[in-house]
């Protein structure tokens, strides 16, 4: 279905339930139906002597090369009236240890020389491509984004909303990157983030979390159980 949706520009979902197809038939149909922009590409450029190491979360299936981000041929996501996109990154701040990264030589006949922005208090710059819905010429917007020290109480309930649906999935997935990850620490995030809620959806994700929560707790469980026989 996706391959299929992406040839034709289009979306599609999956309903098991009259709440889902009152979401995706009712409440964003209209989005669904009429695109306001096309082909739309994001690129993130981190301040070295503030990031020295990141990662797109997700998205594994969407990345471009660098190069097809100037390439008008290249096609990419469309965004539906009233929708949103949201992509989380992970980043570990310049002069912090870690076990992820590891170090580089220096090229032997390419020297980097630092912009005058390179010392400046941005983090990153956000470059966003996308064309009009009948365009095919892409439009390019540029935004600079200083360093903010505020903990993530401090930010919107969207933010930490995303935040904990990312959480779960890197559980679900055992991302190699979850490091203390946790459905209690999912579940509390989430619940901080509700909102108004107007349609339930945030309940509902706190409902299946928690529902796998205890299927997780079970599976492992029965694993003890399996490995006791084993021995025995």
């Amino acid at each position: 279905m996706e391959i299929l949706a992406d040839k034709g520009n289009g979306n599609y979902a999956y309903i098991g339930n009259l709440t889902e197809a009152r979401k995706v038939l009712v409440n964003e149909f209209g989005g669904t139906l009429f695109t306001v922009a096309k082909d739309v590409k994001l690129q993130i450029e981190f301040n070295p002597t503030e990031v020295q190491a990141y990662r797109l979360i997700g998205y594994e299936n969407r990345i471009l090369a660098k190069e097809d981000f100037n390439n008008d041929e290249k096609d990419a996501g469309e965004i539906g009236s009233g929708h949103s996109v949201t992509a989380l990154y992970e980043i570990i701040p310049t002069g912090v240890k870690d076990s992820f990264t590891t170090s580089v030589d220096d090229l032997k006949y390419q020297k980097i020389t630092p912009s005058n922005t390179r010392n400046s208090n941005e983090l990153l710059t956000i470059k966003l491509r996308y064309k009009e819905p009948s365009g095919g010429r892409s439009k390019l917007l540029m935004k600079a984004v200083t360093t903010n020290t505020s903990g993530i109480d401090s930010t919107s309930d969207n933010f930490r909303f995303a935040a904990a649906v990312a959480e779960f999935g890197m559980i679900l997935k055992g991302s190699a990157f979850k490091q203390k990850a946790s459905f209690e620490q999912v579940i509390a995030l989430a619940e901080t983030a509700k909102g108004k809620d107007k349609e339930g959806y945030r309940s509902e994700f706190l409902s299946i979390v928690k529902s796998a929560k205890l299927m997780a707790k079970d599976l492992l469980s029965i694993k003890d159980k399996l490995i006791m026989n084993e021995k025995n």
